[in-house]
């Protein structure tokens, strides 16, 4: 029944209904995320600094030092603090910045779920490397890209030794292509193209069973890495997007044989 202040149609009537729906309460280490995500933003707390002991958390917020636990271990896995026994100025839970590790946890278990698909891991990581492949501005005189795009060469010219592990191969591809996507000067896309590697590493390795069947697609691969690394260090964005997209999506076929 409409109030009587109200137009017949007010919702005054499902927002009370709504207002009685009990909320969660909220979990106790919350309070501590909450507070050291607020002295990040207003620079009390920057990267280095060492964050107060365990008994000093828990008296600040009224909290068991077990809570105050639960929250560093989140921290922790989030990338947002490294922990360390100990005395000194290492020691302790000190605040770091390692986005992909926070990111590449959380996606590792969402794929076991398999509410997250390899695939749609695959084509996210298109999304980006051929975004970033055209964004990427690539000087030849600038020092930092010239670095990157060396090490790269570098990357490449150990992949091209036949007698390379598999698992070797693997993590210098990766490096290689989190590199290529660093050139586009933004530290999201890095982060979370080293996030979407690590997500699905072990399915990469396992992808592939018998050496007999995995030297062929390394020689492909190693190719395919070179052309690709052309088209960037000459500044032909397009070209480089199209020879990634065409990369990735061969590979990922080759694994679903």
């Amino acid at each position: 029944m409409p109030c009587k202040a109200c137009p017949a149609a007010c919702s005054c009537e499902d927002e009370a209904v709504t207002s009685k729906i009990a909320k969660p309460a909220p979990r106790a280490y919350e309070a501590v995320l909450q507070s050291i995500e607020a002295e990040l933003r207003s620079g009390a707390l920057k990267l280095g600094d060492q964050l107060p002991g365990e008994r000093t958390l828990a008296e600040k917020h009224g909290l068991s030092r077990a809570s105050v636990r639960d929250a560093i271990r989140i921290l922790d896995v989030l990338g947002v603090v490294r922990t360390s026994t100990g005395s000194g100025p290492n020691a302790g839970a000190v605040i770091i910045s390692q986005p992909a590790s926070g990111l590449a946890a959380a996606l590792r278990l969402h794929v076991a779920t398999r509410q997250l698909t390899v695939g749609e891991i695959v084509q996210t990581r298109i999304l980006l490397e051929t975004g970033a492949a055209e964004a990427a501005t690539v000087d030849p005189e600038d020092e930092a890209t010239r670095a990157k795009l060396d090490e790269a060469a570098g990357l490449l010219e150990l992949m091209d030794d036949p007698e390379l592990a598999r698992a070797d191969f693997h993590a210098l591809d990766a490096r290689f292509h989190v590199l290529l996507s660093s050139l586009a000067g933004n530290a999201v896309i890095e982060a979370m193209m080293e996030s979407l590697r690590l997500s699905i590493s072990d399915y990469v390795a396992e992808s592939i069973r018998s050496d007999e069947a995995w030297e062929p697609v390394a020689d492909v691969l190693r190719t395919q890495h070179h052309g690709i690394l052309a088209a960037v260090s000459a500044g032909e964005g397009k070209r480089a997007s199209q020879l990634l997209r065409e990369h990735i999506e061969w590979f990922y076929a080759e694994t679903q044989r």
